[in-house]
């Protein structure tokens, strides 16, 4: 039996400053990705969905008028009293952009989103996680569910990227590389650096060691760039328990 109790709204002060909220929803369409487990934060109740994400949506002040919202899938997962509140909050402090998730699979979906919270005069910034722009490496041994090798075709649709380091296989020179990628194509870049779960992929601790030393003092200043040592660094999230 899994436990999961995250804190679900945080606030971040630096590098593009926002409110950030983690909200729940049904749950990713996709969960294949053989590194994630994030999935785990759903329900298939609705109700009960709204209820705690109309709590978090609560605690919104506007301070910085950037809010991003994450989910374990995309913003399709969502139930439309929720996206139809985050609205409202939007709204209401005068909140201008706004940052969601989405997979590879509803890009299609995204046109129609930007455009119904564009009628409020809000922007929306979308990031999808591609993990690496190797195709073959990403889809063989990552499973992400991308059919497409092309950063400038993904970038017609997403704005920011997230990228997964500190895997098997990764050297400084296929990770800086990815960086670069994301920075040509895309606004923002957040690297995720891989934390252990139940899942098939396990984080080398030689190649986020050679992350630390060569790549990261080369990023962590980038106001473009993410760096995510540990997954709970925005202040959201928490740790996946498995009750005896």
């Amino acid at each position: 039996m899994e436990n999961f109790n995250p804190n679900r709204y945080a606030v971040i002060d630096d590098k593009n400053p926002r409110e950030i909220l983690m909200l729940r929803g049904r749950g990713c369409s996709w969960k294949k990705c053989r590194f994630c487990d994030y999935h785990l934060d759903c329900s298939p109740d609705e109700r009960e969905n709204f209820c705690l994400n109309q709590k978090e949506l609560k605690k919104v002040t506007g301070i910085y008028g950037k809010l991003e919202v994450i989910n374990s899938g995309s913003f399709v997962d969502l139930d439309e009293s929720t996206i139809s509140l985050i609205e409202e909050v939007c709204i209401c402090c005068k909140i201008k952009q706004v940052h969601f998730e989405c997979h590879w699979r509803h890009r299609e979906a995204i046109a129609p989103f930007r455009r119904r919270f564009s009628a409020h005069g809000i922007e929306l910034k979308l990031k999808i996680g591609v993990e690496t722009f190797d195709s073959l490496f990403r889809e063989s041994y990552l499973n992400k569910g991308i059919d497409t090798d092309s950063p400038k075709t993904i970038a017609e649709y997403f704005d920011e990227v997230c990228l997964l380091q500190g895997i098997p296989g990764q050297t400084a020179q296929t990770m800086d590389l990815d960086i670069q990628t994301g920075l040509a194509y895309f606004e923002r870049v957040c690297v995720n650096i891989m934390q252990e779960n139940d899942r098939p992929v396990k984080p080398d601790p030689k190649v986020i060691e050679i992350f630390t030393k060569e790549l990261y003092p080369k990023y962590i200043k980038n106001h473009r760039v993410d760096i995510l040592m540990e997954n709970t660094a925005f202040g959201v999230g928490g740790v996946v328990t498995h009750a005896k």
